[in-house]
C-alpha cells in the first residue's frame, strides 16, 4: 500500500518508508543504507527517476520500493525495453488507434495511459531506439502523449522509474543515446552497489533467499558458518541474481542436508553434483547438537570484516571459482578503481591521491591518460 502523508505526522511518515523499504531490500552496510536514505527521499518527489547497476543487482526492487513509498496510488506497470522487438515497443508505450497499422482491429492503451495516477517502470532503457527516445523526452516534457496512428494528445499523470545497467554518458557520447533524453531522466540517480560492494549484506541475503524459498522446511539445506564466510569471499559477478540461483542450486542438489565451504566452491558454484561415494564418507553428517543457525551474528561479521577486504592471499582461492582468468583486464579495473577513489577522496587533488596510492605525480598523471581517467 502506498503512503498517504496527509493522514500522519512527518516523523511517522518516515518511520513507515523506512519500514517499507526494509521489508523490500535485506541489508545494512553501509552501501546498503545509503541507497534505502536515497530512496525514501526519492520516493517523496514526483520527478523521474534513475536507476543504475549491474545486471543482477536488483534495481526492479528498487523501483518497486520507490513506487510503493511514494504518493502515487495507481498501478506500478513494467516494461523491459531489451524483451520487446524495437517495431512493437512504440505500440506497447503509447499504444494505438484501431486502424493504425495491420492488426491493429481496436484500439488499444499503451504503458503510459495503464499506468496514469501510479509508476512506469521503463527497465533497460539504454536499449530503447532511438527514434523512440525522441517521443518518450516529448512525453516527459509535455505530460502528454499521442497513439501510433493519432493526431489527439492525451495528458497523463505518473511517476517515470527508468533503469539500466548500461553506461548512459559512453552512449551518449557514441551517440547511441539523447543527450537531452539523459539530462532529463537523471534528475535523481539511485547507485545500486554490486553485491561484492555490500558483502556483510550477504548472511542475511542467504536466510532471507532460504526462507522464501516455496519447499518444504525439511528439505531446506543448512549452511555452516565456514559456508556463509565462503559466500562472503565470493565475487559475485551475477550479483544477488547469482546468489538466488546458488540458493536455489543448494536446495534441489542438498535437499535437508548441511552445506560447508567445500560445497559451496565444489558444488553450488561450479556445479558438480556430488556422488554417493561422497555421501558415504560422512560429508552430509548431521550432527546430534546441531544449532541451527545459518548465518553469522552481524556484530561476529562486521568484527571479521578484513576477511572480506581485497588481500593478496584471497586470491589462492579464485581457482576454485573459475576455471581462467584475464589478469592483465582485471588488473587494470583493480587500477581504475582505486585510482578514481584516491582522486575522489582528495577532493580530485592530483598530488595528494598519488601519496595515497604511493605513487609519483608524474606517474599517476600517465595511468590517468592510459585509463582516460579525468578530474571532475
Amino acid at each position: 500500500m502506498n503512503i498517504d502523508d496527509n493522514l500522519i505526522t512527518p516523523s511517522q511518515q518516515n518511520k513507515l518508508i523506512l519500514n517499507t523499504i526494509n521489508k523490500l531490500i535485506d541489508g545494512e552496510s553501509p552501501a546498503t543504507k545509503s541507497m534505502k536514505n536515497l530512496i525514501a527521499m526519492v520516493s517523496q518527489t514526483d520527478s523521474t527517476a534513475l536507476i543504475l547497476g549491474e545486471t543482477g543487482t536488483g534495481k526492479d526492487i528498487v523501483a518497486q520500493a520507490i513506487h510503493k513509498c511514494s504518493r502515487k496510488k495507481g498501478p506500478f506497470i513494467t516494461v523491459n525495453c531489451a524483451a520487446i522487438p524495437s517495431e512493437l515497443l512504440e505500440s506497447e508505450l503509447f499504444g494505438h488507434e484501431k486502424g493504425s497499422f495491420t492488426g491493429a482491429d481496436k484500439l488499444r492503451k499503451g504503458r503510459f495511459e495503464q499506468s496514469s495516477g501510479g509508476s512506469l517502470f521503463l527497465d533497460e532503457i539504454g536499449d530503447m531506439p532511438l527514434p523512440l527516445q525522441a517521443k518518450l523526452l516529448r512525453a516527459i516534457e509535455s505530460k502528454s502523449i499521442q497513439r501510433v496512428g493519432g493526431a489527439d494528445d492525451i495528458k497523463i499523470d505518473l511517476r517515470l522509474i527508468c533503469a539500466t545497467h548500461r553506461d548512459l554518458e559512453k552512449k551518449v557520447e557514441s551517440g547511441e543515446f539523447r543527450a537531452d533524453l539523459f539530462f532529463r531522466i537523471n534528475v535523481l540517480p539511485i547507485n545500486v552497489p554490486s553485491l561484492a560492494e555490500r558483502r556483510t549484506d550477504i548472511p542475511n541475503l542467504q536466510n532471507t533467499l532460504l526462507t522464501n524459498m516455496k519447499i518444504d522446511q525439511t528439505l531446506k539445506p543448512i549452511f555452516t558458518p565456514d559456508a556463509i564466510t565462503a559466500l562472503c569471499k565470493h565475487n559475485w559477478p551475477g550479483n544477488v541474481r547469482e546468489l538466488k540461483n546458488v540458493i536455489e542450486r543448494a536446495c534441489i542438489i542438498f535437499p535437508g542436508k548441511e552445506i560447508t565451504a567445500s560445497n559451496i566452491y565444489e558444488n553450488l558454484l561450479r556445479l558438480k553434483v556430488p556422488t554417493v561415494a561422497e555421501e558415504q564418507e560422512a560429508l552430509w553428517e548431521m550432527t546430534s547438537d546441531l544449532s541451527g543457525i545459518t548465518n553469522l551474528e552481524e556484530n561476529e561479521l562486521s568484527n571479521n570484516l578484513e576477511d572480506y577486504l581485497p588481500h593478496p592471499k584471497n586470491y589462492k582461492n579464485w581457482f576454485s571459482f573459475y576455471d581462467e582468468i584475464d589478469l592483465r583486464r582485471h588488473l587494470q579495473d583493480v587500477e581504475i578503481v582505486l585510482i578514481q577513489e584516491a582522486l575522489e577522496k582528495t577532493n580530485s587533488k592530483v598530488a595528494l591521491a598519488a601519496d595515497k596510492l604511493k605513487l609519483r605525480r608524474t606517474t599517476l598523471i600517465e595511468k590517468m591518460k592510459k585509463y582516460s581517467i579525468s578530474i571532475t
